[in-house]
């Protein structure tokens, strides 16, 4: 059940998600080295792809990181109660 508090809890796991991208981009980066060695170049162009995506989705999180927090209400502020809190559904 919504209670309303969400936002003021909310947190992004931001250096997680940096972290988990960039063992996505080394393992996409080596896939693609070892099937141009092999001489398979659409596996080598998908595993780019990849590696484009996650380097791309790191530079995001970057961004976010860099950014820092954003306005979160303090603990004198009470959390928004929904208007139906007590009707029955």
């Amino acid at each position: 059940m919504r209670t309303g508090s969400e936002p003021t809890q909310a947190r992004s796991p931001l250096r997680l998600r940096l972290g988990l991208t960039a063992w996505g981009l080394l393992w996409a980066v080596g896939g693609m080295i070892i099937f141009l060695f092999a001489g398979l170049p659409g596996w080598a162009a998908a595993f780019g792809a990849v590696a484009l995506v996650a380097l791309v989705d790191m530079g995001v999180v970057i961004r976010h990181i860099h950014q820092g927090a954003h306005y979160q209400p303090g603990r004198d502020i009470p959390p928004y109660w929904p208007v139906d809190r007590g009707r029955r559904r």
